[in-house]
């Protein structure tokens, strides 16, 4: 199965949270913060939404950062993904 977002919707997949400090240490899965950090696995076509044009900035394979607690979180295939809307997505990641 596949997710094929509609609208201004963006479909990611979060990375994984680090597991040791910049110094070294082992961080227990509880002290670990949510990662904000995702990866887009697809993107809807933008168009009208709510009365106004949206163009899709976003696109599959951006790694992007989201507020903390925005989008609907799915399970598909064993794989967990969030839902969120392009104006839920706070910057693109460059290296």
């Amino acid at each position: 199965m596949t997710l094929k977002p509609l609208a201004d919707r963006v479909v990611v997949k979060l990375v994984e949270a680090e597991e040791t400090t910049a110094s070294g240490i082992i961080l227990a899965a509880s002290a670990q913060e949510k990662p904000q950090i995702a990866e887009v696995v697809a993107v809807g076509p933008g168009g009208l939404v709510d009365g106004k044009e949206v163009q899709m900035y976003v696109s599959v394979g951006d790694r992007v950062i989201t507020g903390k607690y925005s989008g609907t979180e799915v399970k598909l295939d064993k794989e967990d993904y969030t839902i969120v809307r392009q104006s839920d997505i706070l910057a693109i990641v460059e290296s």
